[in-house]
Order: structure tokens, then C-alpha cells, then sequence
């Protein structure tokens, strides 16, 4: 079974996304999620960026494959605060 990736457009919370290469990213931002055989690995790049990063700790492992949706969504969500 081929992995499944799904995307989401987002602006980071105030004090930004940290990330594994880079540390602390900011601004508008694009989060992937990559699900094959219920283990996920979840992505973030400045929208428009060639390179990804791997959000420190976001990574987990699904007992069903069947809610990486909703994994996804809930991560855009709670990510997605623009400051207002």
C-alpha cells in the first residue's frame, strides 16, 4: 500500500512551529501528514518552499490508517492561530 498524503495550508501561532532541522518556523506555512500502514510522519514548510521540516514530536503511530484525516485536521486546526 503507497503512503497517503494530505496537506493543509496554515499560519503559524504566535511563537511559530518548532521543527527538528531549523528550530522555530513562522508565518504562512503548509503541514503534510504522510500515513502508510498507520505510522505518520508529519511535515511543515514556509508556503511556496522547495524544502520540508519534521515537526519535533508530531510524528505518531495510528492504531487504524483509517483516521489520518482526522489526525490531520485536528493538527491543521490546532496549528492554524494567525494572530489577531
Amino acid at each position: 500500500m503507497a503512503a497517503e498524503v494530505l496537506r493543509s495550508s496554515l499560519t503559524a501561532p504566535p511563537g511559530g512551529v518548532r521543527t527538528d532541522e531549523v528550530g522555530v518556523i513562522t508565518g504562512d506555512l503548509e503541514l503534510a501528514t504522510e500515513c502508510e500502514a498507520g505510522a505518520v510522519v508529519v511535515w511543515l514548510r514556509y508556503a511556496g518552499a522547495d524544502e520540508w521540516y519534521r515537526i519535533s514530536g508530531a510524528d505518531v503511530e495510528l492504531h487504524d490508517a483509517r483516521d489520518h484525516a482526522a489526525l490531520h485536521r485536528a493538527l491543521a486546526a490546532v496549528l492554524h492561530r494567525p494572530a489577531g
